[in-house]
């Protein structure tokens, strides 16, 4: 098990910025393929961005390159989403997702995520 706690959530307007961050349990933190999974009322699931066990890999949505960057730091059980010129079309929930079976020479897809973070809202207004 590795409980993933995500943070830094809120309501913004058009083109602000906001951090998400998320703090994992475990010793073998740095072994596990991080992502951040957001889901829109109505829609399905979809990987925003992810990173793998050692950060030298990074995947992005094509709406959100440029404006999104994940990064990790082992030493601190951290990952974190930097998200700036935000838009209505990203307000969603934005989970935190941990992969232990992804090969480390890339990201994970949705399917291998075995760990999730209840969720953080973020609202984007008009």
């Amino acid at each position: 098990q590795v409980p993933l706690r995500e943070s830094g959530g809120g309501v913004v307007q058009a083109g602000a910025s906001l951090r998400l961050s998320c703090a994992a349990s475990g010793r073998t933190f740095s072994g596990y393929a991080m992502g951040w999974v957001r889901q829109a009322p109505g829609e399905e699931r979809v990987i925003v961005a992810a990173i793998n066990w050692n950060g030298d890999v990074t995947n992005y949505a094509d709406s959100v390159k440029g404006r999104f960057t994940i990064s990790r730091d082992n030493a601190k059980d951290t990952v974190s989403l930097q998200m700036n010129s935000l838009s209505a079309d990203d307000t969603a929930i934005y989970y935190c997702a941990a992969s232990a079976r992804t090969p480390g020479w890339r990201t994970p897809y949705l399917h291998e995520y075995d760990y999730w973070g209840q969720g953080t809202q973020v609202t984007v207004s008009s």
